[in-house]
């Protein structure tokens, strides 16, 4: 058994896996680049040690300094958190040759399911339902040909994506042939592999999601998650459990990610992802590591995710052979990112220069920023979650929005505005989402056009900030910071 676990990660998961760690008693290594010196998952772990500059391809990408890292620092284990190398099997393969354990499933099972025309073929033998498709296609004639045979209209996605990269949908041959040479050159350049297949368009389904956990004896599933409300294929809400199906569809998509799971050999936290329309689902993709949405299936069943990814690692059994708990009422989880809703979600840079969490009964706030912390462009945009629980949906959607409101960030512009509007938008109070809910939807967010504007922001602002006024540089310009004020303008303008 090992010890010490070095996270070869930053941010709020870095400080989510460094606190369970600490709970299971073990030691942990924090790596830092140059522009994370300061930050939160540095100052909490036992040691640190920076691995390089601020870009992620010379810090958090290169496995050659992580290892290093390992090495110099006794770690026995590696958690790779989510997104940087999480799901690289060439990453755990290096950790494994090492000597050091990979906190994760096989090498094997990540490759398989990285690999999306891989994964669709090994589904299909382990009978899981797929949405029909093509196998990877040489030529945009090729492309056409099975568009035609699958039916108009097509999705084009890369063979080895994610994160909506490489994804082009197509409504008749001529946008097949254009898409195809989009997708192509998008997938060649994030993935370095430019194969694209093709599968038939779901027009308005939902994104559920299951959580399974495995070890050497079992695979068990800890219930589904909503995910349906996402931009360019990102999830931005998540809730558990899903209200859109019942029981039996319920059961039978758990034991199809078992299933799933198993047919590559899983071990350790998983997620099967399924899109759903018309009471059928379909096989989506396995996310082969800890999900950024992991806490409202923690919420909901009591249970540490984090905690038990670690027990497995050390060969300790899964819920220590228990059966795992059912869920217990309804949690939400919105990820604050430092962008612009009225934008268009572009990112949004600056020092965070006042940072309020809200507490209280059901209300969880798990960040990878402080006071003074730099919000640039090295990294994503995600700041934290905001989630909470309570005995059913609209209960949980009331305290949603109080947290919302009593959540500040100042110095960068984030999503809260956004989600304020959707605690408060109809067709997301009625439950009738589907995984084109904000390109439906755009207004959400953006500021009212009303005569109240500039007294309203102008009063917001200076109570806000009236007992330490400050500004932020920006490109050697200096301008008033707003990131605060607008949230703050959007309770002030609902009571005047």
């Amino acid at each position: 058994m090992f010890d010490k676990v070095l996270i070869a990660n930053r941010g709020e998961i870095a400080v989510r896996v460094i606190r369970a760690c600490h709970e299971e008693g073990l030691k942990t290594v924090a790596v830092y680049s140059v522009a994370d010196r300061r930050a939160p998952h540095v100052l909490l772990a036992g040691e640190a040690i920076r691995i390089g500059a601020g870009a992620a391809a010379e810090s958090y990408l290169s496995i050659e300094r992580l290892l290093a890292a390992a090495k110099t620092t006794g770690a026995g284990a590696v958690h790779p958190g989510y997104g940087f190398l999480a799901e690289n099997a060439g990453f755990a393969r290096a950790v494994e040759a090492a000597g050091l354990v990979f906190i994760g499933p096989p090498a094997e099972a990540i490759e398989i399911m990285g690999d999306k025309t891989r994964a669709r073929a090994r589904m299909m033998r382990a009978g899981v339902p797929v949405i029909p498709g093509s196998e990877p296609l040489a030529s945009a004639r090729e492309a056409v040909r099975e568009s035609g045979e699958i039916g108009f209209p097509v999705l084009l996605k890369a063979a080895a994506g994610g994160g909506g990269k490489g994804m082009h949908v197509a409504s008749d041959p001529e946008e097949v042939a254009a898409a195809y040479g989009r997708a192509t050159r998008e997938a060649r350049n994030a993935f370095g592999d430019g194969r694209v297949f093709v599968e038939r368009f779901l027009r308005s389904p939902r994104h559920i999601e299951v959580q399974v956990l495995a070890d050497d004896e079992r695979t068990v599933d800890f219930g589904e998650r909503e995910c349906s409300i996402q931009r360019r294929h990102q999830k931005l809400v998540e809730e558990a459990p899903s209200e859109a199906i019942d029981d039996g569809l319920r059961r039978r998509m758990a034991a199809v990610a078992v299933r799933a799971a198993e047919a590559v050999g899983y071990r350790g936290a998983g997620t099967v992802e399924f899109l759903v329309e018309g009471g059928e689902f379909f096989f989506l993709e396995m996310n082969t590591r800890i999900q950024v949405e992991h806490p409202v299936t923690e919420l909901v069943t009591g249970v540490d995710l984090v905690r038990q990814q670690l027990r497995v690692a050390r060969d300790l059994p899964l819920l220590g052979g228990e059966e795992p708990p059912s869920a217990r009422g309804h949690a939400i989880e919105c990820r604050i990112n430092a962008e612009d809703p009225a934008a268009g979600f572009l990112p949004s840079t600056g020092r965070i220069d006042r940072l309020e969490v809200p507490t209280g009964p059901g209300v969880r706030w798990d960040g990878g920023i402080r006071d003074g912390s730099e919000v640039g462009l090295h990294y994503d945009s995600l700041l934290g979650k905001l989630v909470v629980h309570a005995s059913d949906r609209e209960a949980a959607i009331r305290r949603m929005r109080s947290a919302l409101e009593g959540l500040v960030i100042g110095g960068v512009e984030t999503t809260i505005p956004w989600h304020l509007a959707v605690m408060d938008e109809p067709d997301y109070r009625a439950n009738e989402l589907s995984i084109r809910y904000v390109e439906e939807h755009p207004g959400l967010g953006e500021i009212p056009d009303t005569g109240l504007l500039d007294v309203a922001m102008a009063t917001a602002v200076f109570l806000a900030d009236r007992d330490r006024p400050r500004v932020v540089s920006d490109g050697g310009r200096r301008s008033p910071d707003r990131g605060n004020g607008l949230s703050a303008w959007m309770r002030a303008g609902r009571e005047w």
